[in-house]
């Protein structure tokens, strides 16, 4: 509890991280002070931090913990398979679109690992809230953790061959004012639209339309009914513009391709169960995207 509490800062984030309260938090560490008859940390009503001698407690107990914590790591991969619950995190339209397949596939291999996945936009505190892993798509900005690439995804703009009869096919991004655009509000920017100008640079493209959405599969499904021109990414249109039904347009102007990231804490000894998942992500997807085959 002490090396929580000096990690976190918190009395309220250690105790949620170990699974207690954190009145039982404060009294383990008021026993573990009053064992060591010195005081380990300088609390306030907004902070907590190690005394001097917390700080030099704390540098020399955690190796300690950690080679602890790794032998019983390893004399529980000899005597059986790895097992446990494992945290993860995940964008929601990629995770629940394109991870859970995969995560089922995980699952099937190691009956004894539990997974609980929390897909979501939100950008979570992967060390606070407990989770042992985070995919990401786009530049992560987590520099405190281990990042791995496992793929990478276009943002692509598209519409039905029947809107383009219609209206037109743009010929450059400029071309986008003249045209009904749906919107998809997860982007950071959502009226301007990113494109790679003619000199390689990023430039952004004010567009407008009467229909927004939080969510890129609602966006390609307007698309689709010929409501205007989606830019979506392309895991979301991969299988609508194999089919036919929806039209890429401007690849030639398309910015570079976010890349989809798996993030997981500084372990020196990092637990079975997150090393097998990396690895079998980082496997399954070495090779293009299914959802890049057949457009």
């Amino acid at each position: 509890m002490f090396l929580a509490v000096v990690e976190a800062g918190s009395f309220t984030q250690a105790a949620k991280r170990l699974g207690t309260t954190s009145g039982q938090a404060s009294k383990l560490l008021s026993r573990l002070e009053g064992d060591l008859g010195v005081r380990l940390l300088n609390r306030t009503t907004r902070s907590v931090a190690p005394t001097e001698a917390g700080r030099a407690y704390h540098d020399r107990l955690k190796p300690l913990i950690d080679e602890l914590d790794a032998l019983d790591l390893d004399i529980r991969n000899i005597s059986q398979s790895p097992r446990g619950r494992l945290r993860l995190t995940a964008p929601l339209t990629f995770g629940t679109r394109e991870l859970a397949p995969s995560l089922s596939a995980f699952a099937a291999l190691y009956p004894e690992i539990e997974l609980d996945i929390s897909f979501s936009d939100r950008l979570v505190n992967v060390v606070d809230e407990g989770f042992d892993m985070a995919i990401r798509v786009g530049r992560p900005h987590d520099s405190s953790l281990i990042i791995r690439k496992l793929c990478a995804v276009r943002i692509v703009v598209v519409a039905t061959p029947g809107y383009l009869v219609i209206h037109g096919s743009p010929e450059a991004p400029s071309d986008l004012v003249h045209h009904a655009c749906i919107i998809d509000t997860n982007f950071r920017d959502p009226n301007r639209w990113p494109f790679r100008a003619r000199d390689g640079d990023v430039q952004m493209v004010g567009v407008a339309g009467r229909i927004r959405y939080s969510n890129a599969e609602a966006c390609v499904e307007a698309a689709i009914s010929g409501l205007g021109l989606a830019c979506v990414p392309a895991f979301v249109a991969g299988d609508a513009l194999r089919a036919k039904k929806l039209v890429r347009l401007l690849p030639e102007f398309e910015i570079d391709p976010y890349d989809v990231h798996v993030l997981y804490p500084h372990n020196r000894h990092l637990a079975a169960k997150v090393r097998l998942l990396v690895d079998f992500l980082a496997e399954r997807y070495k090779q293009t995207p299914h959802w890049e085959e057949g457009w």
